[in-house]
């Protein structure tokens, strides 16, 4: 990092960490008591910090590595400033948790950046450090850092762990895949994910090499063709059915290996991967959790994926594989059709944003979730055609944890998309700073709409006295 970079960084990461005490403290003055889900989550944090660790919550759906965590911060805490009463585990100090998370997210992010693009000279310092304050200021993400959530701490250990694993360094990054496991169950997806890159840097090399032995074939080890890709699906096979391959990417591996296994044996004795209330949270196969995604992502990545350049390319790519993509399009109303679930809190809490997206766009007409079907087409192209700077082998690898993490997803829920959202973003090209600079200003009008709406446009229900907010 240049002296320049490194002050600008410095400057960045200050002046952000500033705006965000100062908008936590709106936060916690208009919001003193738990509100939302800190219901469950901050009186177990206390038991926690009074000692009682046999006592939970069976409302709680997730492991407590919150809670761990933040006993780890807070005791030493108030031994060293000799805290006592109210204040030690009050609900302002465990939200102060994911502040210093929040922190500890933008410096990962600015780290991930500069590996991922180490070999993208024509990249600046400057555009780096904007990409960096865009991914941490993340409406989604960064709303849950003023609310003592699990988001925020599971994106920190979940992209510790990724950049270990970039760095080579995998038996740290499996140890921090398992604290990432600990807030959130379905993190354990991302050790796979951190897996799939080291397989997937092999199957490159392999690939390669198989090129130069066939060099009078076009292949490329790039997203292709259709016949690219059947092709290279073909020798994938036949390398994962090779025991010598196996041998080696395993103990390449084994770290992760390690890791999934153990939590296979922890789904067994638990009886499944949800503990305490698993009526509410069932696994489905809710196949169009993967068209909101892209929507989602293609609504926050405008600048990226809505061009009018992509517009123009995709039009062109119809036009020359309207077979494709009709199959396509064919599939995906079947998949709406026969996999599109409801779940009862949807619409039964209309203090979340999804509650309105839903009923303002999907309930406006049975027939507009497959109308939505040319959207979501033209979205998963995009947000494709954005990663063909990737191998083909990472692309599938990608796409197998993010059909993982969503698919057996039955609730519509925007807090779900913020890690692949991350992963993919990180993983794009730099755009121009024009579009940077765009995505940032969406995101900072998002993000004040957002809180304004959450302290100033309260509401009540009419069976009950409390202060209602909007949220994500």
């Amino acid at each position: 990092m240049e002296r320049r970079e490194a002050y600008g960084f410095s400057a960045a990461m200050s002046g952000g960490f500033l705006l965000s005490c100062l908008l936590f403290a709106a936060v916690s003055r208009h919001q003193r008591g738990p509100y939302m889900d800190e219901v469950f989550h901050v009186p177990q944090a206390q038991a926690y910090c009074h000692g009682r660790f046999l006592q939970w919550d069976p409302m709680i759906t997730t492991l407590p590595g919150l809670y761990l965590v933040s006993v780890g911060v807070v005791k030493p805490a108030v031994w060293l400033f000799g805290w006592t009463g109210s204040v030690v585990c009050s609900v302002g100090m465990l939200r102060f948790i994911n502040l210093l998370f929040s922190a500890g997210n933008f410096y990962l992010l600015y780290l991930l950046l500069l590996k991922i693009h180490q070999k993208s000279k024509a990249v600046s310092g400057f555009q780096r450090i904007l990409s960096t304050l865009t991914l941490a200021t993340f409406p989604t993400l960064y709303f849950f850092t003023f609310l003592y959530y699990t988001d925020t701490g599971s994106v920190f250990f979940t992209l510790f762990a990724y950049l270990m694993c970039l760095y080579g360094n995998h038996k740290t990054s499996a140890l921090l895949g398992f604290c990432g496991f600990m807030f959130r169950q379905t993190n354990i997806v991302w050790t796979v994910f951190c897996a799939g890159n080291v397989v997937a840097e092999k199957l490159n090399e392999a690939w390669k090499t198989e090129l130069q032995k066939k060099k009078d074939e076009k292949i490329s080890s790039r997203r292709g063709s259709l016949s690219d890709l059947l092709r290279a699906l073909r020798f994938l096979t036949e390398y994962l059915t090779s025991p010598k391959n196996l041998i080696t990417l395993a103990a390449l591996t084994w770290p992760y290996i390690t890791l999934v296994t153990g939590f296979f044996g922890f789904v067994f004795i638990n009886g499944g991967i949800v503990v305490g209330d698993r009526s509410s949270h069932e696994a489905c196969l809710h196949f169009p959790q993967l068209f909101y995604f892209l929507s989602f992502t293609v609504f926050f990545s405008f600048p990226h994926l809505l061009t009018p350049t992509k517009v123009r390319k995709f039009l062109l790519s119809l036009r020359k594989h309207p077979v494709q993509y009709s199959l396509v399009a064919l599939i995906s109303l079947f998949l709406i059709w026969k996999f599109t679930y409801v779940h009862k809190y949807l619409l039964a809490d209309n203090r979340h944003y999804t509650f309105y997206v839903w009923r303002k766009v999907f309930q406006r007409h049975e027939l507009v979730k497959y109308i939505l079907v040319p959207v979501y087409v033209f979205a998963g192209w995009s947000f494709t055609d954005t990663l063909k700077s990737k191998s083909i082998f990472w692309i599938l690898m990608y796409f197998v944890c993010l059909l993982a993490v969503t698919v057996p997803q039955k609730l519509l829920e925007f807090r779900y998309f913020i890690l692949p959202f991350l992963i993919y973003r990180l993983n794009i090209p730099f755009p121009s700073l024009y579009r940077q600079l765009l995505e940032l200003a969406f995101y900072i009008v998002v993000n004040a709409v957002t809180f304004y709406l959450f302290l100033s446009r309260t509401f009540q229900w009419p069976n009950s006295d409390e202060i209602q907010r909007f949220m994500w």
